[in-house]
């Protein structure tokens, strides 16, 4: 069961592959990008693959432009979206739009192995609490606090955000303290990750 997957954290991809050829899965191959998935693909014409695995967040996809500029490219390799931080509403949007697989990075082990075995047989996977889960209320930001997310997301730390807006530095700490609880958020990081998902910023 030849795999292609395409993560650009490093360390993520590793394990993975790691994780599914101990399972019996594989050979699987590794991409960090999505034009680097579409190069491993074009190789793999001879010898293709049962099944590609896209992280939401990495370069080139561009929310879900990606899954269908690999959709279009692999057909009619199933595509699957893997994530760390998405919503269940960018999960259901990206089944919508073609993926045969929804598969969240918190998902155990056994689980995550079980599910591409399901989308390679022909099925389409999502977790039962992403199906069940309601829709998300428009998040009700200030348009201060919208300045600063930009910002969050844009990598700057609270010093550049505070010069750029003419703010005290202790300000933007407040208004990132209030993001982080207004997204769900544990860290500066994960807030700036979600923000993208939920299409709060430009990627």
């Amino acid at each position: 069961m030849k795999i292609l997957i395409a993560d650009d954290h490093d360390l993520v991809r590793d394990m993975l592959v790691l994780f599914l050829e101990s399972q019996g899965l594989g050979p699987v191959v590794a991409a960090g990008s999505v034009d680097g998935a579409e190069a491993a693909l074009a190789a793999a014409e001879g010898d293709p693959f049962r099944v590609v695995l896209l992280d939401y967040d990495m370069p080139g996809m561009d929310g879900l432009e990606g899954l269908a500029r690999i959709r279009k490219f692999a057909a009619p390799v199933p595509v699957a979206i893997l994530s760390g931080t998405a919503s269940p509403a960018v999960a259901r949007s990206a089944i919508v739009a073609g993926a045969r697989g929804f598969l969240p990075k918190t998902m155990p082990a056994p689980s995550l192995a079980a599910a591409i075995r399901l989308i390679v047989g022909g099925d389409v996977y999502v977790p039962f609490s992403y199906l069940d889960a309601p829709e998300e209320e428009q998040l009700a930001l200030t348009t201060r606090e919208q300045e600063v997310l930009q910002g969050v997301a844009g990598g700057k730390a609270n010093k550049e955000i505070a010069r750029d807006l003419g703010l005290q530095e202790v300000t933007i700490k407040l208004h990132v303290k209030s993001l982080c609880r207004k997204l769900g958020a544990r860290n500066r990081t994960q807030a700036a990750m979600l923000a993208r998902d939920r299409r709060l910023v430009g990627r």
